[in-house]
Order: structure tokens, then sequence, then C-alpha cells
């Protein structure tokens, strides 16, 4: 995957851009990211904000080591899979996006 595909698909599965990085914010706390990919020029890094506030980066690879599921789930080679909680965060996160809406005044 190049960095548009892991983009793309991050955007379409929940996440959203916050602090320029695509994110994904604690459900009680939409507007603030808890993990979030940080997109280099040749690697890409998953990284989750510890309590204090810092930022732990729990994995980085290459964007060619990244390969896409075929069936529109978490990325192979990122790490993703082996992180708890990471699906339902995901999941909620869309939700939240979704149920919103449009912000469009009607």
């Amino acid at each position: 995957m190049d960095r548009e595909e892991l983009s793309g698909w991050a955007l379409a599965n929940g996440w959203q851009v916050m602090g320029g990085h695509p994110s994904l914010a604690r459900p009680a706390a939409p507007k603030e990211a808890i993990v979030r990919l940080v997109m280099k020029a040749t690697v890409v890094a998953l990284e989750i904000k510890k309590p204090s506030g810092k930022w732990d980066k729990v994995a980085s690879a290459p964007y060619a080591g990244i390969q896409p599921d075929p069936e529109g789930g978490p990325p192979s080679g990122l790490g993703m899979e082996s992180l708890p909680g990471l699906s339902m965060l995901m999941r909620d996160n869309k939700d939240r996006q979704v149920f919103a809406g449009p912000a469009t005044p009607g």
C-alpha cells in the first residue's frame, strides 16, 4: 500500500484527520485523538497516546511492507491486528461519523 491507499482506507473506516494525521478518538472525548497514523515519506508509524499525554510508537513499517486486507479489514504489516480494542474503537468512530450526519443546515 502507498500513502494515499492507506490514508483512504483509514478515512473510510472511521479514522479522521486530527493534527494532520489520520486518527481515532476516544468515544467520550471525540475531539481528542488517542490513536494515530504518522505517515512519513517512506514509513508509517502507529502511535497510541499514553495517559500522560505522550505519544508512544507501537509499530512502524515501510509502505511496501503493508498489505491491504482483501475483505476491507485492517491492513497487515503494521501490527493493527494485534492491538486489542482497535477494531471496536474504529467501529465506534465510524458509527459516530455516520450518525452525526452531514453538518449542513437543513
